[in-house]
């Protein structure tokens, strides 16, 4: 199982878009037939912060999500309304 974890900040005025963004990416990214588990959080306190917990059943499904044809306009856009340069990623194991 490959496990993810994404974190970013919305630029301010930028936060509905943020969120309306990855609510439709997510919706894309639960078809993929590799993908366990695409949740998507905001902040309770600040709601310019989200977070996405990703799962796929093993490498070759996340290589095959990087590659899908939305990912990238999806990332592109996202990178020019967000505080960070990209998504900061944090890679998991699942331990129990």
């Amino acid at each position: 199982m490959k496990i993810l974890h994404s974190q970013f900040t919305a630029k301010p005025g930028h936060e509905d878009e943020v969120a309306e963004m990855i609510c439709g990416f997510a919706d894309k990214v639960r078809t993929e037939p590799g993908n366990r588990v695409f949740d998507v959080y905001r902040h309770s306190d600040d709601p310019a912060k989200f977070f996405v917990m990703e799962a796929y059943v093993d490498e070759d499904a996340f290589h095959t999500h990087l590659g899908m044809p939305y990912g990238g306009p999806f990332n592109d856009r996202l990178e020019e309304i967000i505080e960070e340069p990209h998504s900061v990623l944090t890679f998991i194991d699942q331990i129990a």
